[in-house]
């Protein structure tokens, strides 16, 4: 391995990613080497991170590579492996313009939730198409301190329970992951969503990721507040054949979901790279044998 590994580092809406730019997929990154690249204190500090990889180079993405050259092998800030990000996606997009992979216009990008479109707008917004969402069935309760609500079960191709609140500060600080019933509704855990209204089709959350603990921001997540508000809000586009769209506002910015009658849902939002660098290879050794 070299002893200098490129990085960068971006966000959306203030969702934050170190960025391993890898086509050929010849760093190795374990989970304690993720952990500890996204370390606020001792490392780079990150959400989570991107690792950019040419789809026809990753075991996961080989079958995708005749649909989007690139792969976003998505990894939590913990170091555990996730399906899909959309804020994420909206960075890798830019990291990708930022590198003059892209220019404006389509883009295709591979995730272990399949592959998504995405947009790049001349207003230097990003637009994702985020698939479709699924409602499980059963009534799903999150807890925090001795309060409990009632969440709605939307997966987005990564699970979320939304709880709708009269106030934010409800949710308590989010550090820890809210406790959830029953269990068998998400065997390997959640993020969860608290939902405050600001007005008609207008809505304010704040969320604990799974693996990260709160975020100040969550692109599925947010697609997913959207979906249970349209739902709750008698709005279910399938429903009335008509586009359903939400402003959703987070700690870190504002997002606007949209929800078409097919059942497809688009998330449109900022998206920054702020630095890029090279990591020490030595110290990221260490770093991974001291948490081993």
């Amino acid at each position: 391995m070299s002893t200098r590994i490129a990085f960068l580092k971006g966000h959306g809406t203030e969702n934050d990613f170190v960025i391993v730019p890898d086509p050929e997929n010849t760093v190795d990154l374990p989970p304690a080497a993720v952990a500890a690249l996204c370390d606020r204190r001792a490392g780079i500090g990150g959400d989570g991170l991107l690792h950019v990889v040419r789809s026809a180079a990753h075991p996961e993405a080989r079958e995708m590579a005749a649909e989007a050259e690139w792969f976003m092998d998505y990894r939590n800030g913990d170091g555990s492996v996730a399906e899909m990000c959309g804020n994420g996606v909206r960075v890798f997009a830019r990291y990708l313009q930022h590198a003059g992979q892209v220019t404006e216009g389509d883009l295709a990008v591979a995730t272990r939730g399949g592959v998504k479109a995405v947009h790049l707008a001349k207003d230097g917004d990003i637009t994702v198409g985020m698939g479709r969402a699924r409602l499980p069935e059963g009534d799903v309760t999150v807890r925090v301190g001795g309060r409990s609500w009632p969440a709605v079960n939307v997966n987005m191709g990564n699970p979320h329970a939304v709880a709708f609140v009269a106030d934010l500060a409800q949710a308590g600080d989010l550090h820890e992951a809210p406790p959830f019933s029953p269990a068998s509704a998400y065997p390997e855990g959640v993020n969860v969503e608290f939902v405050a209204d600001r007005g008609p089709r207008h809505v304010a959350m704040r969320v604990h990721e799974r693996g990260a603990g709160e975020t100040r921001s969550c692109g599925t997540g947010a697609c997913a507040v959207a979906v249970a508000a349209a739902r709750r809000d008698g709005a279910d586009p399938a429903a009335t054949g008509v586009p359903a769209t939400y402003t959703v506002d987070l700690p870190g910015g504002r997002l606007t979901i949209t929800e078409r009658p097919d059942g497809e849902i688009e998330m449109t939002g900022p998206a920054v790279i702020v630095a890029e660098g090279e990591i020490d290879a030595e110290w990221l050794a260490d770093a991974v044998r001291g948490r081993a």
